[in-house]
């Protein structure tokens, strides 16, 4: 299943609309739809996804270390910038 089949799934089973994950991303709806079509969704989107739908994004390595991907990384990213 392609990423964006299952943030749609996860938007309807968090009852959510597209709409309102474009305004929380503050992109435009047809930007929204063309990332759904492409595809084409960064590292930094789907943190802010899961934020949105109340999720974790994490790495599990062998059940046993889970590397979740969370507001702090959004946070560090952006400092990391400001610093260039």
């Amino acid at each position: 299943m392609a990423i964006s089949s299952k943030i749609k799934a996860l938007l309807q089973i968090k009852e959510k609309e597209q709409i309102d994950l474009a305004r929380y991303l503050k992109i435009s709806k047809q930007s929204l739809s063309n990332k759904f079509y492409r595809d084409s969704f960064s590292a930094m989107d789907l943190i802010k996804i899961a934020i949105f739908l109340d999720c974790d994004l994490a790495f599990i390595v062998d059940d046993k270390m889970k590397v979740v991907l969370d507001r702090g990384d959004i946070e560090a990213s952006e400092q990391a910038k400001g610093a260039n």
